[in-house]
């Protein structure tokens, strides 16, 4: 919930600043990779979903290093940021996927099938 309030700001505010004030090369900007989307490609880590719960909302993900959580491979129980992310995984499946810690809990905020 506070990942997405300052989202919501930093929005804000980038719009709220004046054109002039772009960089020249700006128009050139949407050609190049955007470097929090290689940054969170780059994050996705690699795992086996061991259980899905869903009336606790939960998913159990047997997994390697988490580099930005500074965490070890294990196999332990995750949030999730969207329920609905349920719905998209059951036991045995390999997936790639992105965690962060959100209001004291380790929370799965991207899950895709491994490919």
């Amino acid at each position: 919930m506070k990942t997405a309030f300052k989202l919501a700001v930093a929005a804000a505010v980038g719009a709220a600043v004046p054109f002039a004030a772009q960089p020249a090369a700006a128009e050139e900007s949407h050609h190049r990779a955007d470097p929090q989307q290689v940054a969170q490609a780059a994050a996705l880590t690699d795992g086996e979903i061991r259980k899905v719960d869903k009336e606790t909302k939960k998913i159990t993900i047997k997994h390697g290093p988490i580099k930005n959580l500074d965490m070890p491979g294990m196999t332990m129980v995750f949030q999730v940021k969207d329920p609905a992310m349920l719905d998209q995984v059951k036991a045995g499946d390999k997936v790639k996927f992105s965690a962060e810690k959100v209001g004291g809990a380790y929370t799965v905020t991207r899950i895709e099938p491994a490919k």
